[in-house]
């Protein structure tokens, strides 16, 4: 690995300068992590090295295999208090291939952490380290080391393994790296966060035929045609313009590209649609449902629309996120928090440990105007936010979980 230098992004705070001083071991911890990528519910190298670095750092529980792969640390502060608070950092890389000629770029083939998780859980060490060092709060801080966030849901199956019945925590938060935002920034708002994903997979049959005589056949191409054309009309005319959806058709797939002349008997789409309401998501259900079959019928075929329901929309808890919105305050200053940050209709499924418990889903500022977008297989990390995340990381449970002040000598 190369030498790093201290990092040049400063905070407030005394988290944040103790925290800096361990910042080429961080450094060197979230490179290796980048260049180790494993997918979801595979996290067996990286699960290791969490393990590995909670014992180090002298944490007094480390709880392996909660969803599969999960890791949970737990410190105890300095009181006698019983209250707990919650942190979440995912684990899990992109089925990607990663397209950077830096040392620490992906050793696997096929595999990515194309959006910043290695950087996560190198900011949850850095806390932890930070937190079991100082000990300056009252009750316990819970780190939750998630697997699977890419698409396979490792927060709802860490919560139906037990997690918040093992580790009865009282609010939880989490963190991701956000390139839209320059660093030293920190956004949340008080509701949606990220909106719903639900997968949409649309059969279409009809039948088969030659294609210099369709007025024998049932041409489920046309059908699929005519559907992905009047599904955009869902949102333009029964979703209200204040409530944010997107139905997109992604992928079609019929016939064969080397049969010219042959009218195939089915047509499959598939695509996503997003929404932030409950009752947006279910409008969106049924109209999908009901237009699809009724295009379908008018064309002599039918569709059959199998509508799943994968990630719930991430919304914050009000008091929660203004909480965070204090604590960031504190670190990066007034002007370097952004309390109405604008959803993004991307999902996100730690929406399942706040289906559950209270808290609130933070961005952190890494790039900013021309940086490389998540999911690019350019993407890195920016490893100058790593002591600014551990900061805020740890400011939330000390600021939630205060020391009683110091009676006065003699009282």
């Amino acid at each position: 690995m190369m030498p790093v230098a201290a990092p040049r992004l400063k905070a407030n705070g005394r988290a944040f300068a103790h925290i800096a001083q361990y910042h080429p071991e961080l450094t060197a911890l979230r490179r290796d992590l980048h260049a180790h990528p494993e997918l979801g519910f595979e996290e067996i190298y990286t699960a290791a090295r969490v393990v590995e670095a909670l014992r180090v750092i002298g944490v007094d529980e480390i709880h392996t295999g909660i969803g599969k792969t999960g890791v949970v640390g737990v410190i105890h502060g300095r009181g006698a208090g019983r209250r707990m608070i919650g942190l979440r950092a995912d684990m899990d890389a992109l089925t990607m291939s990663e397209s950077n000629d830096f040392p620490w770029r992906s050793t696997r083939p096929g595999m990515m952490h194309g959006c910043g998780h290695d950087g996560h859980t190198a900011m949850l060490i850095g806390a932890a380290r930070y937190l079991a060092e100082t000990r300056q709060f009252d009750g316990s801080a819970v780190l939750i080391f998630q697997p699977g966030e890419e698409g396979l849901a490792g927060a709802r199956a860490m919560v139906q393994d037990g997690l918040f019945d093992r580790f009865p925590v009282e609010a939880v938060f989490a963190m991701h790296n956000w390139p839209a935002l320059k660093p030293g920034m920190v956004g949340t708002n008080p509701g949606a966060m990220m909106a719903a994903a639900d997968r949409v997979t649309i059969e279409i049959t009809g039948k088969g035929g030659h294609g210099a005589h369709p007025y024998l056949a049932v041409d489920p191409v046309l059908v699929a045609a005519h559907i992905i054309t009047a599904a955009q009309s869902i949102i333009s005319r029964n979703v209200r313009p204040t409530d944010g959806a997107v139905v997109s058709l992604c992928a079609m797939q019929a016939g064969d590209l080397h049969a010219m002349s042959v009218i195939p008997n089915r047509a499959t789409l598939v695509g996503t649609v997003r929404s932030f309401r409950p009752n947006v998501q279910d409008l969106l259900e049924r109209r999908l449902t009901e237009l699809c079959s009724a295009v379908a019928l008018g064309f002599g075929a039918t569709a059959v629309v199998n509508y799943e329901r994968i990630y719930p929309a991430t919304v914050n808890t009000p008091d929660q996120a203004l909480f965070a919105c204090e604590v960031a305050e504190a670190v990066v200053g007034p002007d370097n928090v952004l309390r109405d940050l604008e959803p993004s209709l991307g999902s996100e499924d730690f929406s399942f440990m706040l289906q559950v418990k209270p808290g609130a889903y933070l961005r952190l500022g890494q790039g900013g105007e021309g940086s490389c977008m998540l999911h690019n297989n350019r993407y890195d990390f920016n490893d100058e936010i790593l002591p600014l995340g551990a900061a805020l990381h740890a400011s939330l449970v000390e600021q939630a979980l205060p020391l009683a002040p110091a009676l006065p000598h003699g009282a």
